[in-house]
């Protein structure tokens, strides 16, 4: 059974006094792909900042297994519409601004950290874009970027917060792809969250499902997209998955 690497217990997140998910008991373990879903607006963004420490939970705790006596380490996506596009850098320093949680705040990037940047870009297939403008990039292309940033981190879990939104067809299937060959071939933890039925009907092994009560429920992928659980855990917002 693969090792334990994150877990929460009771816990609530919110904003100031405003509960949005509650009671959440959540195991992730090395290697899992887990897709997190629910509607706009259920909290999906919430549960991704709090596991990672941007908020404190409201309630409960979560603990962590690091790996050789260390923390764990996160990389996170967010959503592209959140890198500010008129900065002008260029692919290589946003794949490199992953490196900063490693060096401290006194210290600056060395040729080691351009090093495995650039490896993280190879990575996501984006090496020969590392001096192009992050603003000229496509929209696939610069989700693939953002990706290297967290890669760069050597992060033994991967936190992506709606990936693919705003994508085409293909430009999703290759991000989708991406995550999937991360994990199989890497053995990286992947979380990624979503309002697409078909995006976790297609690459999640287990699935979050957020209620209209704010909960969140967890099994296999099979078992939480059955009808009847769908329904019971949506009620009249199951319309908008």
């Amino acid at each position: 059974m693969p090792a334990e690497l994150l877990k929460t217990e009771g816990l609530s997140v919110g904003y100031g006094r405003h509960e949005v998910l509650r009671g959440i008991d959540l195991t992730i373990a090395r290697g899992d792909f887990l897709g997190v879903m629910g509607p706009n607006g259920a909290g999906k963004t919430t549960l991704l900042k709090t596991l990672l420490g941007l908020l404190e939970p409201l309630a409960g705790r979560i603990s962590a297994a690091p790996a050789a006596g260390r923390r764990v380490l996160f990389g996170y996506v967010p959503q592209r519409e959140s890198l500010d596009l008129h900065y002008p850098l260029s692919a290589l320093e946003v794949a490199l601004m992953g490196r900063y949680g490693r060096l401290g705040p006194l210290r600056r990037p060395g040729a080691a950290d351009v090093r495995v940047a650039r490896e993280a870009l190879a990575r996501t297939h984006m090496e020969r874009f590392a001096d192009r403008p992050y603003r000229k990039l496509s929209g696939g292309q610069k989700q693939r970027v953002l990706i290297s940033r967290a890669l760069a981190a050597e992060p033994e879990i991967l936190l992506l917060d709606e990936p693919t939104n705003g994508m085409d067809v293909n430009s999703e299937r290759a991000i989708m792809e991406l995550l999937t060959e991360l994990q199989t071939e890497k053995g990286t933890t992947v979380v990624f969250v979503t309002h697409l039925m078909h995006t976790i009907e297609r690459y999640a092994r287990r699935v979050a499902l957020i209620t209209f009560d704010g909960r969140l429920l967890i099994g296999e992928k099979a078992a939480m997209l059955e009808p009847a659980v769908l329904t019971g855990a949506y009620q009249a917002n199951n319309k908008n998955l």
